[in-house]
């Protein structure tokens, strides 16, 4: 299946606001894979199909992990809208003939992060956060390292603020996204 295929049925099992999103993070991936030297085809991709699996509803989200022997743990038993990474991972081979594993490891760190990230979950983790059609305080703080920061330091950003953001929600912090932040501290403090 080609790109414009895939964007094809991903349409037609989105809703057009999510359609629309999965485009702007396709083309933001793009900018951010050329600006740190990172695969575009494979970015764009990623970026495009990253939330294939929110053409299901969220309480459907076990199920659909069940069905595909997919491990959660409470954190995504409680919120079970953290499945659609995982669950996406699997989907894009399922249904879009992706058998890329890069790009099926973005997908399934984008949501939440992880340990060891890849310059590609870096570049769909934090896209998903900028893409144009994002709107919450901070965003344009965002948007602006990723013109000027370094790959690191931007997810390190944008990883922080989804903490401050889900603790200010009063919801669970899911661990991969603590170990991806730890993991660019470390890193940064490292490299100063």
């Amino acid at each position: 299946m080609n790109y414009d295929e895939m964007k094809e049925k991903l349409q037609g099992r989105l809703k057009p606001s999510r359609f629309a999103h999965s485009i702007g993070v396709a083309e933001t991936s793009v900018i951010l894979a050329r600006r740190f030297n990172v695969d575009v085809k494979k970015a764009e991709i990623a970026g495009l199909l990253h939330d294939c699996a929110r053409q299901y509803p969220n309480e459907q989200m076990i199920e659909e992990a069940n069905k595909r022997n997919i491990s959660y743990g409470p954190v995504e038993k409680n919120m079970p809208l953290l499945l659609h990474g995982y669950i996406g991972a699997r989907l894009i081979g399922e249904e879009y003939g992706v058998h890329d594993r890069e790009i099926a490891q973005s997908i399934y760190r984008h949501t939440v992060g992880g340990a060891s990230m890849t310059d590609l979950d870096k570049i769909i983790y934090f896209a998903d956060m900028i893409e144009p059609g994002r709107s919450y305080p901070g965003v344009d703080e965002l948007r602006a390292l990723a013109r000027s920061a370094s790959l690191d330091e931007m997810v390190f950003a944008g990883l922080t603020q989804s903490i401050k953001f889900v603790i200010n929600k009063g919801h669970l912090i899911h661990p991969d996204t603590v170990i991806a932040r730890n993991e660019l501290l470390i890193k940064l403090h490292e490299n100063i």
